[in-house]
């Protein structure tokens, strides 16, 4: 018992640390606001007309701010269906095997009907032993959660969160509206902050925070802007921050850019099909985070798709074949605008490398069988 109750106080302590981080962020805005709105604006903006502008555009960016924030914090991360959890009998069948290849053949078993692709690096059945789960494609454990995460991208310390597919919309609005608003503090207070540098303006108590605050928005736009553009990026590429150190493993072999669907369609992959919800932080990503469309390079034009409907792909001078899997009906939204992932878009298909002849397409044929 004394064991036990040492980890659940020591777990405890944890929990409370890891909101020190987020304590700090919502102190620094909270410091930011009463020196913008009332040192700055208040105080020192003797304008009207100007003082009125500031304001409304700044609480316009403060509340977007706050509202992406909120939601990055507190959305629970998605983990995996309960489908892709071990029955009772089945964690007792691979505890009892000692042999790593048995094992793997009753992780097969398991997986032939889920809407899996993705592999280990070695070709192994991607399997969590601590949560007796077969990871869904993009899937990882999450060491602080001590949870599997759907498509983790990762763990931020600043929001004590797991950013993965229920909240990466909210934490890329997040740095959007973060980095708006620093930018905008930096610009409408710069004129006042060389005036009080070079003692245009008598000293008062808003000095302090005018300079302060100018500084801190300063630098906080040069941090956030850096990691603004590379995770615009990863949007781009429909890659993760886990799958940029580590490319995923297919059945032919690691691909980076083995989801990536063209431009158009990774955007709306993380943001949705309706245009008026973009920039809202409400959920609006396509599909369930247990499966996602891919981008096949250089399908083998002499090898037919197999009598049982698996498509045949030549890579590397080796046949693969790849098993047809049910499509799920949140996925099939994003199919919806076109008939095959072949779509001439310009520069959609960039990552579609290859010849005129390379198709995108979706690894698991039949759209029309949906799973429930």
């Amino acid at each position: 018992m004394a064991p036990s109750g040492s980890r659940n106080i020591k777990r405890n302590c944890q929990r409370v640390l890891y909101w020190i981080p987020v304590l700090f962020i919502w102190l620094i805005v909270a410091w930011s606001y009463y020196a913008y709105v009332v040192q700055l604006c208040i105080a020192t903006v003797e304008n009207m007309a100007e003082k009125i502008v500031y304001l409304l555009a700044y609480h316009v960016l403060f509340i977007m701010f706050v509202w992406a924030y909120w939601q990055t914090i507190f959305t629970k991360p998605l983990n995996p269906l309960k489908e892709f959890h071990l029955s009772h009998s089945d964690k007792e069948l691979l505890e009892r095997e000692d042999r790593g290849e048995s094992q793997q053949e009753i992780l097969r078993r398991l997986a032939k009907d889920l809407p899996i692709y993705t592999r280990t690096t070695s070709g192994a059945i991607r399997y969590c032993d601590r949560c007796y789960v077969v990871k869904p494609d993009r899937c990882h454990h999450c060491s602080v959660c001590d949870k599997c995460i759907l498509k983790m991208d990762h763990h931020c310390p600043w929001v004590n969160n797991c950013v993965g597919f229920s909240n990466y919309k909210f934490f890329m609005l997040f740095l959007t509206y973060s980095l708006l608003y620093c930018l905008f503090v930096t610009a409408t207070d710069l004129q006042y902050f060389i005036q009080f540098w070079t003692n245009g303006l008598p000293d008062t108590q808003a000095k302090f925070h005018i300079m302060f605050l100018f500084f801190a928005a300063s630098m906080f736009s040069v941090s956030l802007a850096s990691l603004f553009a590379y995770h615009c990026w990863l949007v781009c590429k429909n890659r993760s921050t886990l799958e940029v150190f580590r490319a995923p493993a297919f059945r032919h072999g690691t691909d980076k850019n083995g989801f990536s669907l063209g431009v158009s369609k990774n955007f709306r992959q993380v943001f949705g099909d309706e245009k008026k919800y973009w920039l809202l932080p409400v959920f609006t990503s396509l599909g369930d985070g247990c499966s996602f469309p891919t981008c096949l390079m250089n399908p083998d034009p002499e090898q037919p798709a197999s009598p049982s409907g698996n498509a045949a792909i030549k890579s590397d001078g080796e046949t693969h074949l790849f098993p047809a899997k049910p499509l799920r009906e949140s996925q099939s939204r994003l199919l919806s605008n076109g008939l095959s992932w072949a779509e001439s878009e310009g520069t959609g298909n960039k990552d579609c490398q290859g010849e005129s002849d390379t198709i995108c397409f979706n690894i698991w044929q039949g759209i029309s069988q949906t799973q429930p």
